[in-house]
């Protein structure tokens, strides 16, 4: 197959892809959700801080499609049919179910912040109206949303089984399970994606994906410490924590072939594997605060 007919082959199954999400996964219908919660204040306490986490992030994909806009200024259509037709009504209705069950449970909602496009995101976008820099812009873009993608399916099936495990039958199997059904097809856009223009890449373009991938890499839902010792305290509440390599080199497995194919025996990229390590740390170290005498 030559390379012209395997880039419109590619080309052919990422459209394919996309109508069949749009077709088969349509936003998922609030008539369809259960509420009902038998244990209101266990189900708070154990997990109120992950449905938390969780709503904020999807609810914050406003601001992502914001980002997006910025960085690719010129996105192939498929891209742009993607994110404004498939993931964004898909991810906001996520958001928007988890922060209803939260608020149900007696929590404040979540704070998203759906409108701020950070300095880096701004500079990425005027790079990215240089031809051939927009490649270097486009595959960080399919990286990130490969390991974003890849932490919620797992997040979401350990989610799962802890709810199922308080007996929260109607929370497990009409909102936890329909969300987690939903985000593969999503990671399995960003890794054809991926694979796809990887394969178009100059040597120096992808030079400039590692090292840019290298400085800027974080966990989804990560801008700041204090959200990195969330997403510590959600690792912990769902396992995790117990094998933090295992998780990582799960979410990376394919950024890892991709770009770090040539460093042998490499299991984890180390800025994704510290990454992950530092939120655990920034959680461990919040809650050694928060138990100091003289705090409440």
């Amino acid at each position: 197959m030559s390379g012209v007919t395997r880039l419109r082959f590619d080309e052919v199954r990422l459209v394919d892809h996309v109508d069949r999400l749009e077709h088969e996964h349509p936003p998922i219908d609030l008539d369809s959700v259960d509420f009902t919660v038998r244990d209101p204040a266990t189900l708070a306490t154990r997990f109120g801080h992950v449905l938390d986490y969780m709503a904020r992030v999807e609810l914050e994909v406003d601001r992502n499609v914001l980002e997006l806009m910025t960085m690719l200024p010129d996105p192939p259509e498929v891209d742009r049919r993607f994110y404004a037709d498939v993931w964004q009504p898909q991810e906001i209705r996520h958001g928007l179910i988890l922060d209803q069950l939260q608020t149900r449970l007696g929590r404040p909602p979540a704070t998203p912040d759906t409108d701020t496009v950070s300095a880096k995101v701004k500079v990425l976008g005027a790079l990215g109206r240089i031809d051939r820099l927009q490649d270097v812009t486009r595959m960080l873009y399919y990286l990130t949303g490969m390991a974003t993608e890849r932490s919620a399916v797992l997040a979401y099936n350990l989610l799962h089984d802890g709810v199922r495990g308080l007996g929260e039958r109607a929370v497990s199997e009409t909102i936890v399970a329909p969300i987690k059904r939903q985000e593969p097809g999503h990671y399995a856009f960003y890794q054809l994606s991926a694979r796809g223009l990887a394969a178009q890449l100059a040597t120096w373009q992808t030079w400039l994906v590692c090292r840019l991938r290298a400085i800027s890499f974080a966990p989804v839902g990560v801008n700041n410490d204090d959200q990195r010792a969330d997403f510590g305290d959600v690792m912990g509440t769902l396992g995790i924590h117990d094998d933090v390599t295992a998780f990582a080199e799960s979410i990376s497995r394919v950024e890892r072939d991709l770009l770090w194919a040539h460093e042998e025996g490499m299991r984890v990229p180390p800025y994704v594997l510290a990454a992950f390590r530092s939120a655990a740390e920034a959680a461990q170290e919040r809650a050694l605060r928060l138990r100091a005498p003289g705090r409440r």
